[in-house]
């Protein structure tokens, strides 16, 4: 029993996989959508701040009910461990994408190209935990 509850919370490079297909089967029709492009220039800063913070929440509400099955009571820095990782795993999958795209002006716009970033991690971040947790027990 209690190899199985280890199990469940640890990180394996099974579950980096999980992240990282989950991710990009969901990066990828937004990516080559010009109105997520043209969104990340014109949506306001704030929104973009909250598109971040309801990633991390349904991250973290998603995890909580489904990977860690509500018991987070001994485990809650794995917890916040792997919400961070999930989601820094999918920052990174949306910048693969958005290069290989040429759609990521880090020199010449900065601030857009992080906001093109968030904004397109905020299903990406979805799709990545939900496949994750398809093979918990």
């Amino acid at each position: 029993m209690a190899e199985k509850i280890k199990k469940r919370y640890s990180l394996n490079f099974e579950d980096i996989l999980q992240v990282i297909v989950g991710a990009t089967a969901l990066t990828i029709p937004v990516a080559f959508s010009e109105e997520s492009w043209n969104l990340s220039r014109t949506l306001p800063t704030i929104n973009i701040v909250y598109i971040f913070l309801l990633s991390l929440l349904f991250i973290n509400m998603y995890s909580f009910h489904s990977i860690f099955q509500g018991n987070i009571k001994n485990r809650f820095k794995t917890f916040i461990f792997r919400t961070f990782f999930d989601y820094g795993l999918t920052l990174l999958v949306v910048i693969i994408i958005l290069y290989a795209l040429n759609h990521l002006p880090v020199f010449s716009e900065s601030f857009v190209a992080m906001k093109r970033i968030i904004l397109l991690a905020f299903p990406a971040s979805m799709g990545g935990v939900v496949v994750d947790s398809l093979d918990k027990e």
